[in-house]
């Protein structure tokens, strides 16, 4: 595991670019899973505007770790999210962009999504391997939209499952944990003071870790990657 804390979000942002921007040079395609949230957008927006004509946005193909089940025109989209955030400011050709169809019968598109997986990316084991998945954590420890109420999820020998969020009920279609830990390398983006008990909890293996999705997050590949700000990483010091 490598951690990186930086000042605040704008130098996440800026050393996370750096870092796709390298890896996408010693890469013929390099196949990425997204994430939603506040710090993506941040990042995203940095991304564009400092890399977006540096980056061969031909051989970049652009996946997503969960969705909200709304339509893409939704302001909860996490699709509608990148596109307002990158994809609108970069050249990037469309068959690159494999959205989730946040508008379809939820269970029925997990299983939709896990083929073109299976059918996209390249497989190791038998299983689909991304190059790199990029993961948020929620105040409450979970990654991806898998929740510490479902955390059974994680297991799964699917590719993709229907989530529940725990508060609002609302369905969410998500890669499980076999996907996250075969990826060739797995990026934490975490900020903000409200994310440090859990990080703490889940980087030195504290607590409660056992009971957050976060924590399960182990790439057999061992490239694993955590970019925070230092009110995210305050209590790991």
């Amino acid at each position: 595991m490598e951690i990186q804390v930086l000042e605040n979000k704008q130098e996440v942002a800026k050393t996370f670019s750096e870092y796709f921007a390298q890896l996408a040079k010693t890469k013929e395609k390099l196949h990425v899973a997204l994430s939603g949230g506040s710090t993506p957008k941040i990042v995203f927006d940095y991304l564009a505007e400092n890399f977006g004509t540096e980056i061969d946005w031909n051989k970049i193909y652009f996946y997503w770790g969960d969705e909200r089940c709304v339509p893409p025109t939704d302001s909860e989209s996490n699709y509608k999210m990148t596109v307002d955030h990158l994809l609108s400011k970069i050249s990037i050709p469309d068959e690159n962009i494999f959205r989730v169809l946040g508008e379809n019968d939820p269970e029925e598109e997990a299983v939709r999504y896990g083929e073109v997986l299976e059918n996209t990316l390249p497989l190791e084991k038998g299983i689909p391997q991304f190059d790199l998945v990029i993961l948020g954590m929620g105040d409450d420890g979970h990654t991806a939209s898998i929740f510490p109420n479902s955390i059974y999820l994680w297991d799964s020998s699917r590719n993709c499952k229907v989530a529940t969020h725990p508060d609002s009920g609302q369905k969410r279609v998500t890669i499980t944990g076999r996907i996250i830990n075969q990826a060739e390398e797995v990026a934490f983006l975490v900020t903000g003071a409200s994310k440090k008990e859990k990080v703490r909890e889940v980087i030195k293996r504290e607590g409660e870790f056992n009971s957050y999705p976060a924590s399960m997050v182990n790439p057999t590949s061992g490239k694993l990657i955590w970019f925070m700000d230092k009110d995210a990483a305050e209590k790991i010091s």
